[in-house]
């Protein structure tokens, strides 16, 4: 008498996928279609981390039809197959990513094989905890996430399903059922994978369509390799990407076609780029390098909406200073470009003003809805997990008042007891939601503040240094601008940083004259960035500057 499974394996099935995703019907599906037609299947779940540190792991498993019993009833032949409850590193024949990172996830797992592995992997992304955490840009390149996938896989369907999914009105797991389904990888029918979703009998239609974009994506006759990454980033339930390099060259292309663009504008009526009120100032823009003006377009309505107008205007003259020295001005203008960058970003440096403004827009609100697919009739409550220290307290105050209230131990007691646990504020509810507002409405006063004299006298400093060196070593003083970077967030990642700066100009002063002395700062520049610490720009810090 022979085992039931003698000569036969089962099809593995292993989906990864973030929270909200679907991920767990997606198994179901699939699982429905193989036991409509007579197959065993069962499918389990590991859960992922929380905060998009890992996605929850489905595995199924199916196996064919058994050959019927010869008959002679022998109590040894077991009925039914025992399956595995987790996907074995090289015996996965279907790997299903709902994004590009958990591609990545799966392909690091050894879940796909070269040999044996249909990879299905949508192109969106939702970025992960670690690269938005990290200092400097921290996104792992989509490009090169998708070469990986295309070398670990026997066939590779790549395309944006989040998006196929959010055209059609429905969620990623439809669109990668149809994938699935278009793959070829297993043996049923288009009519047999969609009659799971027709029986399901929640939005049915709409799953339907996102189906038949998925599958179209997967039949469709062009080669594989020529999938391209995506032109916007699709999110899942996560959103605010880093701003920076490490996109994929289509993004790279159409940002700088956007540019370019708006360059030329910029030069025949560079008003229609800004409010009414920055127009005479766009108009000024004019008189700065063609290459540059849109970025300070940009800078102009940055530095306005943070402050005013007439903070608009301050940003614009530091601006020109840089310009006037730019020994490229009438080609690439890369110090004027980073300037106008780099002095917006730290004029509009994150204080509880700027906080508190930035929470309580609109935009950001509808976003969450539309984030959470809330309905016009539902409610949605928003909590902000708050953990203030002293500075962020006293920076906001009068000079005078911070001044003192910093130096005070009784006032700097009192603050840590009360804050030293963090503290939840409801933003949709009338008190959360007044306090944030008032708190924003302050922004009149924050000229005054103990914080906005010390920035603006950080800012000159910084600038006149850029210039000193401009006058010798045009690229020293590019790097010395760019070193903004190290400044990001505010209180503990914000002083972490500010002693990175301060390191990173002293070394500029010493490096100052001598040979690639732009080169050995922008390795400091970096080895800033790669901890918040500090540690790695120390031990640069030991060599580098006495080389």
């Amino acid at each position: 008498m022979s085992s039931w499974s003698e000569g036969q394996r089962p099809i593995t099935l292993a989906i990864l996928a973030l929270g909200g995703e679907g991920g767990g019907v997606l198994a179901d599906w699939i699982v429905a279609v193989a036991e409509r037609e007579g197959s065993f299947a069962q499918n389990t779940s590991v859960a992922g981390v929380a905060q998009r540190t890992g996605a929850t792991v489905y595995y199924v498993e199916i196996f064919p039809p058994r050959a019927r019993d010869d008959g002679d009833g022998a109590a040894s032949v077991r009925r039914e197959p025992i399956m595995s409850i987790f996907p074995t590193p090289g015996e996965v024949d279907v790997v299903i990513a709902s994004e590009l990172m958990e591609c990545g996830r799966a392909i690091q797992r050894g879940f796909a094989t070269a040999d044996r592995t249909t990879l299905i992997a949508s192109t969106s992304r939702v970025y992960s905890i670690d690269e938005k955490m990290a200092l400097g840009d921290g996104r792992v390149d989509d490009a090169s996430l998708l070469a990986s996938a295309r070398k670990a896989s026997k066939k590779l369907v790549a395309a944006d399903f989040a998006d196929m999914a959010e055209q059609a009105g429905s969620v990623i797991s439809a669109s990668l059922f149809g994938a699935v389904a278009g793959s070829g990888a297993l043996p049923f029918t288009r009519e047999q994978f969609e009659a799971p979703i027709r029986a399901f009998g929640k939005g049915v239609e709409s799953s339907l369509a996102a189906f038949a974009a998925g599958y179209d994506a997967a039949t469709a006759p062009a080669d594989v390799q020529g999938v391209e990454l995506p032109l916007t980033t699709s999110s899942g339930g996560a959103s605010g990407a880093p701003a920076g390099g490490g996109t994929s060259k289509a993004v790279d292309g159409r940002k700088a076609h956007r540019e370019t663009r708006r360059n030329e504008q910029a030069a025949t009526d560079p008003g229609a780029l800004v409010g009414p009120a920055l127009r005479p100032l766009a108009e000024r823009v004019r008189d700065l390098p063609a290459a540059a003006r849109s970025m300070v377009l940009d800078g102009l309505v940055r530095t306005a909406l943070y402050q005013d107008a007439a903070y608009a205007e301050r940003y614009l003259g530091r601006v020109a200073r840089l310009a006037a020295v730019d020994p490229d001005a009438d080609g690439e203008a890369r110090l004027t470009k980073e300037a106008a960058r780099h002095v917006a970003l730290w004029m509009c440096y994150q204080d509880t003003i700027q906080v508190a403004a930035q929470k309580t827009r609109r935009a950001r609100m509808d976003r969450i809805r539309d984030e959470a697919k809330a309905k016009p009739s539902q409610l949605v409550e928003v909590r902000e997990f708050l953990h203030p220290q002293i500075d962020e307290i006293t920076d906001t105050m009068p000079t005078w008042i911070g001044q003192a209230m910093k130096r005070s131990k009784a006032v700097n007691k009192v603050v840590a007891k009360a804050t030293h646990k963090g503290m939840i504020l409801n933003t949709t509810s009338v008190a959360g939601y007044t306090l944030l507002t008032i708190m924003a409405r302050v922004r009149p006063l924050r000229p005054r503040s103990f914080r906005f004299a010390r920035e603006q006298a950080a800012i000159d400093e910084w600038l006149g240094q850029a210039l000193a060196a401009a006058a010798t070593d045009p690229e020293l003083a590019r790097e010395i601008v760019e070193c903004q970077r190290v400044l990001k967030g505010y209180g503990a990642t914000y002083e972490h940083g500010s002693e990175s700066f301060a390191k990173l100009m002293g070394a500029a002063g010493r490096l100052a004259g001598t040979a690639d002395a732009a080169a050995r700062l922008a390795d400091l520049r970096a080895a800033a960035l790669a901890d918040e610490g500090g540690a790695a720009l120390d031990a640069k810090l030991a060599t580098a500057v006495a080389a």
